[in-house]
């Protein structure tokens, strides 16, 4: 299809945000990406606190500009009952509703997944919790961090001797979006085949701890639990963060057998190669001691270039560590266009993180940055057909901004 039909593979796709912070907004982002049309909906007295997060400029928040980023922004209380009434005329011929109110919430106001089924039989609800609609937590408040601790997350990861650690960024609910916006898809796939809407319960704890390996399987076989190794891995060696001779560090994975090899070759350290040890990875890692001196003080003794030269001319596996400066400045990412340049209304251009992927025919693209709070009012609900009396009596009463 040419570019004037269609504007990604999801164009036609209306998804209604009423969540609020990261996973659910961020489950809408990708699929805005994609060409769906989203309807952000906010409280009108109560912005989605995301707005406020993290560093601002001219009392623009720098990290919602991409959290809002090819959406439409509207208000409407939805506690109250107008509020309520106006979200089913919202939902008639929508695809997709995304929230994350506490579990019994939506129910509260009127609005659980029965009225909204009956308002809207093919619709898909995605309800995005901490700990999901079902169990004794179900009612409990809570984010990401709790799911970063509760998975198993937090209890494998630091140094051997030191705390448990969390991550300084919302990992979990990263995780958690992209496993909504899987899941919405899911649900759509199977409402081609049976015509029906579905609800999608999904618990932010559940997919980070898919991303822990087997560790579950491990344990109940085997008795064993993962106890943290800083930036070593159980399964495999040398694999760790290592200085360069001009104070930069580079990260070192040897996950292939063939990768190891290579790697200890090329430090002058081919007698490891003979140890019968040497041959798994789980032997190597038992022996991280040894391979990690000899890989640390031949990365130890260049600089950064010479230890990526070197590593490249050997086809082994190494990166730089980069913080938001080296990012902006690789040449790889650089050529995958990775860093998007757009102009956001109030702060001019500005750079933000592209789709997540490329598609050869219908490729996703971002269309404009975040909207000021409520600022689509008046367009959507027009297109539901209430009136510029409607409208205003619905502000005098606060139902919308």
């Amino acid at each position: 299809m040419t570019e004037d039909l269609i504007d990604g593979p999801l164009t036609g796709l209306r998804v209604i945000d009423i969540a609020t912070l990261f996973a659910g907004p961020l489950a809408a982002t990708q699929l805005a990406d994609f060409g769906a049309e989203v309807i952000k909906v906010e409280h009108p007295d109560r912005p989605d606190a995301a707005r406020g997060h993290g560093p601002s400029k001219d009392g623009v928040g720098l990290w919602y500009a991409s959290i809002g980023r090819s959406k439409q922004a509207i208000t409407a209380k939805l506690s109250d009952p107008e509020g309520a009434a106006l979200l089913l005329r919202l939902i008639t011929d929508a695809d997709v509703l995304i929230e994350n109110f506490r579990p019994g919430t939506l129910e509260r106001w009127g609005l659980g997944p029965d009225r909204l089924l009956a308002a809207n039989p093919r619709l898909i609800i995605a309800r995005v919790t901490a700990f999901g609609q079902t169990g004794p937590y179900a009612p409990r408040p809570g984010f990401g961090s709790l799911a970063e601790a509760m998975s198993g997350f937090a209890a494998v990861t630091g140094e051997p001797d030191g705390p448990p650690t969390l991550p300084p960024f919302g990992l979990a609910d990263g995780i958690a979006s992209l496993t909504c916006a899987f899941a919405v898809l899911a649900a759509l796939r199977a409402r081609d085949v049976t015509g029906r809407g579905q609800v999608i319960d999904l618990a932010i704890l559940e997919p980070i701890l898919s991303m822990l390996g087997g560790q579950l399987t491990i344990f109940d076989v085997l008795g064993q639990i993962q106890p943290r190794r800083g930036n070593r891995s159980v399964n495999n060696a040398p694999r760790n963060c290592y200085r360069t001779a001009d104070g930069d560090w580079v990260a070192v994975s040897t996950s292939s057998q063939s990768i190891a090899e290579r790697v200890l070759r090329l430090v002058g350290a081919p007698e490891f190669l003979d140890q019968p040890w040497f041959d798994t990875g789980r032997g190597r890692a038992e022996h991280a001691d040894e391979l990690d001196a000899a890989v640390a003080g031949w990365i130890g003794a260049r600089p950064l270039a010479e230890v990526l030269t070197a590593f490249a001319e050997a086809e082994a596996a190494v990166a730089p560590i980069y913080d938001v400066r080296g990012i902006m400045a690789d040449p790889q990412i650089a050529a995958r266009g990775t860093v998007h340049q757009i102009n956001d209304a109030d702060l001019g251009p500005i750079k933000l993180q592209n789709v997540l992927f490329g598609l050869s025919d219908t490729p996703g693209r971002i269309r404009w940055t975040a909207r000021h709070h409520g600022a689509d009012t008046d367009t959507v609900l027009a297109s539901l057909g209430y009136t510029p009396a409607d409208l205003a009596g619905l502000r005098d009463r606060g139902v919308v901004r």
